[in-house]
């Protein structure tokens, strides 16, 4: 499918998870740039202080992705809100559970495919149909590189960010020669609040790390910032991208399972050892 270019800057677009991380970074890259941005999130106080810091037009709206009904909503208060075709549709509200499969707590790895996936769905299946009657814009999805590669102790989120992937992948070719496209984002370790705000029971290695040390560790060994995997989203969608990679291990993780498909971790395991080494001496100092 040959790609379309699908400029962003100065026209309107939706954000959800907005509170903080890559949602509130797309939000202040492309508010700066001039466009109307409409930003949704569970959390009332983030939201708040994402649309504080934005100097353009703004629509907020607590939202809890996991509403059908609600985004059903919210969609047509974006669409009464608008000035101008709606440019993009970030279904990027997440969150993360740590567990073996073994010790799996059922409660939580639904609520996680409830935000993760159900979101996602509920998301595209709201706005979808402004951006069909107009005959433009993108859908895009955030997955991630764990929808790229199965990793021990995410076995919820990746299969979460896997169906983000397939979900996204079909509906791509259903938007054949409707104007809309469908984009798949797959970040990194993005540096965000994602690890400090997930479920955790125990820690799932037997190391007896506490939440916090775990969370930290993930911190020490992200390679990218909101802003930065804000600026590379926006520049794939721009450039007319069906699926967007964000971060450089985010190409090692698309590398090594197209190359090794079904022992790609015993690389990642590896590359992971020598990051944590490095993480843990930059700590030291």
């Amino acid at each position: 499918m040959p790609r379309t270019s699908r400029p962003l800057s100065g026209h309107p677009v939706m954000i959800t998870g907005a509170a903080s991380g890559i949602g509130r970074g797309l939000a202040q890259l492309l508010s700066r740039r001039g466009s109307p941005v409409a930003i949704a999130d569970i959390d009332a106080d983030g939201l708040k202080q994402t649309a504080a810091g934005l100097n353009g037009p703004v629509l907020t709206r607590v939202l809890d992705v996991r509403d059908a009904a609600d985004q059903l909503a919210f969609a047509e208060e974006v669409k009464a809100w608008l000035t101008a075709p709606l440019a993009a549709v970030f279904n990027n509200a997440g969150v993360a559970v740590s567990s073996s499969v073994l010790d799996t707590v059922p409660e939580d790895d639904e609520w996680l495919r409830q935000i993760n996936f159900d979101g996602v769905v509920n998301g595209t299946r709201a706005f979808l149909p402004i951006l069909v009657d107009q005959g433009s814009g993108a859908i895009v999805n955030t997955s991630s590189v764990f929808g790229l590669a199965g990793m021990p102790y995410q076995s919820a989120y990746c299969a979460a960010k896997f169906a983000v992937r397939g979900f996204t992948d079909a509906l791509r070719q259903e938007l054949r020669g409707t104007g809309v496209s469908a984009v798949t984002v797959h970040p990194g370790g993005i540096r965000t609040n994602i690890a400090r705000n997930g479920r955790v029971r125990q820690d799932p290695e037997g190391r007896g790390r506490s939440h916090e040390q775990m969370a930290a560790e993930f911190e020490a060994m992200t390679m990218t910032s909101p802003e930065k995997a804000a600026e590379i989203i926006c520049r794939g969608v721009e450039r007319g991208k069906a699926r967007i990679l964000v971060g450089p291990d985010a190409y090692l993780f698309d590398t090594l399972t197209r190359v090794t498909p079904t022992h790609y971790f015993d690389v990642l395991s590896v590359v992971m050892g020598l990051a944590r080494t490095r993480a843990a001496k930059g700590a030291g100092r």
